[in-house]
């Protein structure tokens, strides 16, 4: 089912206000969760915020349908990245027509076309006599490192009602994905003392100390490419490391005051970043006392920045199931990017990734999501309120 759904045009219009606030991860999510609630609320779904620490974010984890065990997670992030610099040529807090089957706006594929699709088919699954329930997960901080989703899954799990599956409306082109790889990413930090760099016994330079350190990245880097297994299914076929910042120093011929450098591994589910770290810290450690040799108040500090893990296939998931018995999609499909699952996964719970839109138009300028495709992502949900009706 695609364009003749009968829920299309309001899901469209649903996406028209979604897209209207500026949700990128700097800014505050209440607006949308505000009005998200609102309308949840009117439709007599039971809703509960979890907010962030100081209160300017939140999560919403809403339930519609009966109180009982064994519903279905529908599990979307409200946040966007930036457009910072980017060419639109159109307002990306618009919705745009340009009549060639796209509508164009930040978030429209990344990811607020799933949710906006969810609001849309949502009097129906209120109207509908279900035998499990529709939890309707929202998260906040996804874009920049699935910070907001572990407090919510907790919450979850420890309400008085427990899903069994979910799905993650990740864009997919409503085609099944049954596994990710991960993301971890850490930050260091070498605190030295500047001196004239013809007297290095005088002061430490935190550059040259962070070389080592970084090295020991660049070897693990090696070792995880060594390790993957010949059926990887993954492109590339084994997971990655990457220092993709670095900065210090203030002159040539100065010890530098202070170096920093950040890595991003996209572990994937074999791969044991955890040990990267472990080995990090001992490197780290060895690093500071040999600065402190000749600068006592020398020090080096990692501090993990993002640690999601990696979704793993599961065997007969009951999710993955029910998403192909909804799509018909029967194709074996795996990416490396990663989304929230793998955290539901760890909960305990059964998970796949389906929704609408290319992963190809994320994060771009002029992003954009096919007619077609929210067409398809209605048709999907109105195929889950009958099997959740005939449960």
């Amino acid at each position: 089912m695609s364009q003749s759904s009968p829920f299309l045009a309001t899901a469209i219009e649903e996406l028209r206000t979604l897209i209207a606030f500026d949700t990128t991860s700097r800014n505050s999510n209440l607006p949308l969760i505000d009005h998200v609630e609102q309308r949840l609320t009117a439709l007599g779904a039971h809703c509960e915020r979890i907010p962030n620490s100081d209160g300017t974010k939140a999560n919403l984890h809403a339930i519609i349908g009966p109180m009982v065990d064994g519903g279905v997670v529908l599990s979307g992030h409200t946040d966007v990245v930036p457009v910072d610099g980017q060419p639109w040529t159109s307002d990306p807090w618009t919705l745009t027509d340009k009549g060639d089957g796209k509508l164009y706006g930040r978030g429209t594929c990344d990811m607020k076309g799933f949710s906006a699709c969810i609001l849309a088919l949502a009097p129906m699954f209120a109207a509908a006599e279900l035998k499990r329930p529709v939890h309707i997960a929202l998260s906040f901080d996804e874009e920049i490192g699935c910070i907001g989703a572990p407090a919510m899954i907790e919450k979850i799990m420890a309400g008085p009602i427990k899903p069994a599956t979910v799905i993650v409306g990740e864009p997919t082109d409503m085609k099944v994905v049954t596994a990710h790889k991960g993301l971890f990413s850490m930050t260091v930090k070498l605190r030295g003392r500047e001196a004239h760099s013809s007297l290095v016994r005088d002061g430490a330079c935190a550059v040259t100390h962070a070389v080592p350190l970084m090295q020991y990245l660049v070897d693990c880097a090696a070792e995880m490419e060594a390790a993957a297994p010949d059926d990887s299914p993954y492109t590339p076929p084994f997971g990655t490391l990457t220092i993709g910042e670095m900065k210090g120093g203030t002159a040539l011929n100065i010890l530098a005051l202070d170096a920093q450098f950040s890595s991003l591994i996209r572990p994937a589910p074999w791969d044991d970043p955890h040990a990267i770290e472990a080995g990090l810290r001992e490197r780290a450690a060895a690093v500071e006392a040999k600065m402190r040799q000749s600068v006592p108040e020398a020090s080096v500090t990692v501090t993990v920045r993002s640690n999601v893990p990696a979704f793993a296939r599961e065997k007969d998931g009951a999710a993955e199931r029910l998403a192909r018995q909804l799509t018909g999609d029967n194709s074996t499909r795996v990416v490396s990017y990663g989304t929230e699952a793998g955290q539901f996964q760890a909960a305990g719970l059964s998970v796949v990734v389906c929704g609408p839109g290319s992963i190809s138009q994320a994060h771009q300028p002029d992003e954009f999501v096919a007619i077609d495709q929210l067409g398809q992502c209605c048709g999907f949900m109105e195929r889950l309120v009958r099997v959740l009706e005939g449960s």
